[in-house]
């Protein structure tokens, strides 16, 4: 649920026009109401918040784009990128045995490798290097994901959500555009749709989405990265750009344009880029408290096609 508070970081009710101050149950984000406009603080572990406008967001079927989320709406795997982050903290701690705690989840997943490192260093190892948890981590994800093209690793890693195949031929079949999001970097991104998309015959994905746009590469010594562990969701720039720049679509149309979201931060990403929202069920929106933000719930994907149509 949306908590309404007196003051925030950079505002406080009644100076400079506030009218009112609402922030989440997750706490990652603070609404702030004018006479004239609302905006958005979104806050951020790695030291950059930033304020965006919350546009008047609508839709107006039929859709001529839709634009999906990779983990937790169309493959199955917040479990397992999870268990990577809890794995990187037990080695950051020395500890083989760490667990995480059930309440950690809505601060481990749908945000950025680096967000989700930072939060676990400031509960469980506070004054921790998180470029050593990065190494870690990033040593763990190219060994799981080896053993997983190899057959050997996780079975249960990466799950095509039910009725993927279904779904995405019908939007196909209207010539409804389908855009692909993720806040996830490439190299554990794209594993992921190939091995959907074997398990389901559909072919390569990258033939098959008219776009698909990731965090980026990782940041390493000794090759390039991008800006994706500063700008992920709850930012508006992943769908942002998959809209405009991937599928060709002006702002102005974006009521002919909806997302489809089963975490908190992708929730805030669609409504701060100017989207109407879909919540599918699974992911951590309630428990985030950030239900109130999407326009329509659905519980299975082939419920989307009553609202796009």
């Amino acid at each position: 649920m949306m908590n309404e508070i007196i003051k925030s970081d950079f505002f406080e009710v009644g100076k400079d026009g506030v009218k009112k101050i609402f922030t989440p149950d997750d706490k990652k984000i603070d609404i702030v109401e004018f006479d004239d406009k609302t905006l958005c603080y979104v806050k951020s572990g790695m030291g950059y918040p930033a304020i965006y406008p919350m546009h008047e967001t609508h839709f107006e079927p039929k859709a001529e784009a839709i634009l999906m989320d990779l983990d937790g709406t169309s493959v199955h795997s917040e479990a397992f990128w999870m268990w990577v982050i809890e794995q990187t903290t037990a080695r950051l701690l020395g500890k083989s045995d760490f667990k995480k705690e059930a309440e950690d989840e809505p601060f481990i997943s749908g945000h950025s490798v680096s967000e989700h490192l930072q939060y676990m260093i400031d509960k469980y190892a506070k004054g921790g290097s998180l470029e050593l948890a990065r190494q870690y981590y990033f040593e763990i994800v190219n060994h799981e994901m080896d053993e997983i093209l190899k057959g050997r690793g996780k079975q249960d890693a990466f799950t095509p959500a039910p009725n993927l195949k279904e779904f995405l031929l019908a939007v196909k079949k209207e010539g409804i555009k389908i855009g692909l999001v993720t806040s996830g970097l490439y190299e554990k991104a794209m594993p992921e749709i190939i091995s959907a998309f074997k398990q389901l015959d559909m072919g390569d994905p990258v033939d098959f989405y008219d776009a698909i746009i990731t965090a980026g590469q990782a940041l390493r010594q000794g090759q390039t990265g991008t800006l994706g562990e500063l700008a992920p969701k709850p930012h508006p720039w992943l769908y942002a750009e998959t809209a405009r720049v991937g599928l060709g679509i002006p702002f102005e149309n974006r009521h002919k344009v909806i997302g489809l979201e089963d975490s908190s931060a992708g929730v805030v990403s669609i409504k701060l880029a100017g989207f109407s929202c879909v919540g599918i069920a699974g992911g951590n929106i309630d428990q985030a408290g950030l239900g109130d933000m999407c326009d329509y719930r659905i519980n299975n994907l082939m419920e989307m096609l009553d609202i796009i149509l």
